[in-house]
C-alpha cells in the first residue's frame, strides 16, 4: 500500500474536499497523513484520529492578514497573495519538509493554496498532485490583466527561489503530474483548462460532523425552503446583505420559509439562534443534510457551497464578495443554474426577484439538474483516490475513474 501526505491551508473550504479523498484512500488500505498550520481544524474535519504534522503559518483574519472589507478586484487578489498565500507557503515549508522526512510519503497532495506542498515535493523529487478546490483557476481570469499576471509570476518565481527548487519550472498551482479539479466542465464552462494531467473529478461530497439540535420538524413541506449562507470567512462584511435577505424573504412567507446562517450574529437582536414559523436564524447549520431539503440557496458563490448545492440539483442566487467568488458566480450564471446579484448594492426587491426566478422559472432547476448529473458521473472522492493510486505506482492516470 502507498502513503499520501495531504498539505492543506487552514481553510475549511479547502480541507473538506480533501477529507473525502483521504477517507477513500484509507478505506482502500493506504496510509494518510496531513500537514497544516491548523492541526486542530484538520482533526475537527477529518476526525480525531487523523495524523497531522504541524506547520507554522498565518491564520486567516488575524494580524497582518486582516483584510479591509472594502478591498475588491485586483487589490484583493494582491492582498491575498502578499499577506496570506506567499507568507503561508514560506512559513509552512519547514514543517512540510519535516513531515515528508518523518512520514515518507509516496505522493504529496498539495492544495492549490498550500504552495509549500508542491514546492517541497519538487525540491525533494517526489511525485505530487494538486488538489484544486476551486475552479476559478481553470479559466484564464488574468487574461485581461497582463500587469497583474506578470506581478503574480514574479512573486511565484521569488517564492520558488526561497522554498522550492530554483531550477524548477512547474506552476506551483498546477502539478505536472496530476491535477485533481473538484468540478466539471459543465460548471467551469467551454473555456475550461485542459491538459494530460488535469482530471475533473467533480465535488468530493462526503458526510461530515453536523451541529446538533437542528429543528427538522420546523420545515414546512407545503412551502419552498431557501437557505441563506455566506460561509465561514465573510462574517466581517455580511450584515447588510443578510438584512436585505431577511427583508426580501419575509413578504414571501405565504409561499416560502428561510434558514439563515448567521455565525457572527450580524442580524443582532433578530439573530442569536432565533426563529419563528417563517425564518430560522442559526449560527451554524447542518449544510449537507439541509441541502437535501431546500429548494434554493442564496450565497456568496464560495466554491464549496456552490458545488454542494449543485450536487443536490439546487439552483442558486449568487452574490460574490471577493477572491475566486466572482469567477465562480459567473460560472453559475453562464451555466444557467442561478442568478447573479451585486453583493454590495443589491436591495431586498432585487433579491426577492432573483429568489422568485430560481424557484419558479424551470430553466434554472433544469440547469442545476444537468450539472448534478455531471458531478455525480465524475466520481468525486472515489475517482480522485483512483487517480492518486495510479500516480503512486507510476501508472498513467486514465480519463475514466
Amino acid at each position: 500500500m502507498s502513503r499520501f501526505l495531504f498539505v492543506v491551508p487552514p481553510l475549511v473550504g479547502h480541507i473538506n474536499p480533501a477529507v473525502g479523498t483521504a477517507a477513500e484512500l484509507t478505506v482502500r488500505g493506504h496510509q494518510v497523513a496531513w500537514a497544516s498550520a491548523d492541526p486542530e481544524l484538520v482533526r475537527r474535519l477529518a476526525g480525531d484520529s487523523a495524523v497531522v504534522f504541524p506547520c507554522a503559518g498565518p491564520v486567516p483574519g488575524t494580524g497582518d492578514g486582516v483584510r479591509p472589507p472594502e478591498i475588491r478586484g485586483p487589490e484583493a487578489l494582491k492582498f491575498l497573495w502578499e499577506r496570506f498565500l506567499a507568507p503561508l507557503a514560506e512559513a509552512m515549508a519547514p514543517g512540510v519538509r519535516a513531515a515528508v522526512q518523518e512520514f515518507g510519503p509516496d505522493v504529496v497532495v498539495a492544495d492549490q493554496q498550500a504552495l509549500a506542498g508542491g514546492f517541497v515535493a519538487e525540491r525533494l523529487r517526489l511525485p505530487w498532485a494538486t488538489s484544486a478546490t476551486t475552479s476559478a483557476e481553470f479559466t484564464d481570469v488574468l487574461a485581461g490583466m497582463p500587469k497583474v499576471a506578470a506581478w503574480l509570476d514574479a512573486l511565484l518565481h521569488d517564492l520558488r527561489a526561497r522554498v522550492g527548487d530554483p531550477s524548477g519550472t512547474a506552476d506551483p498551482r498546477f502539478s505536472p503530474h496530476l491535477v485533481l479539479a473538484f468540478s466539471t466542465p459543465e460548471l467551469v464552462g467551454p473555456g475550461a483548462r485542459t491538459g494530460e494531467q488535469i482530471r475533473y473529478v467533480g465535488p468530493s461530497v462526503t458526510a461530515r460532523p453536523a451541529p446538533p439540535g437542528f429543528p427538522w420538524n420546523w420545515l414546512d413541506p407545503a412551502r419552498s425552503t431557501v437557505l441563506v449562507t455566506l460561509g465561514t470567512a465573510n462574517t466581517d462584511v455580511g450584515a447588510r446583505f443578510l438584512a436585505e435577505c431577511l427583508d426580501a424573504l419575509r413578504p414571501r412567507a405565504d409561499r416560502l420559509q428561510a434558514v439563515i446562517a448567521d455565525p457572527a450574529n450580524a442580524l443582532g437582536a433578530l439573530g442569536a439562534d432565533a426563529h419563528d414559523k417563517d425564518v430560522l436564524i442559526l449560527r451554524t447549520v447542518p449544510q449537507l443534510p439541509l441541502l437535501e431539503r431546500v429548494d434554493a440557496v442564496v450565497c456568496h458563490a464560495g466554491h464549496n457551497t456552490v458545488c454542494e448545492a449543485l450536487w443536490h440539483g439546487v439552483p442558486l442566487v449568487v452574490a460574490p464578495i471577493r477572491d475566486d467568488q466572482p469567477v465562480v458566480a459567473a460560472q453559475v450564471a453562464e451555466a444557467g443554474a442561478g442568478v447573479r446579484v451585486r453583493f454590495g448594492r443589491v436591495t431586498a426587491p432585487k433579491l426577492g426577484g432573483a429568489i422568485d426566478a430560481v424557484l419558479h422559472e424551470p430553466g434554472y432547476r433544469a440547469a442545476a439538474d444537468r450539472i448534478r448529473t455531471a458531478f455525480r458521473a465524475a466520481g468525486g472522492a472515489h475517482a480522485a483516490a483512483s487517480h492518486l493510486e495510479r500516480l503512486a505506482i507510476g501508472a498513467p492516470s486514465k480519463e475514466a475513474p
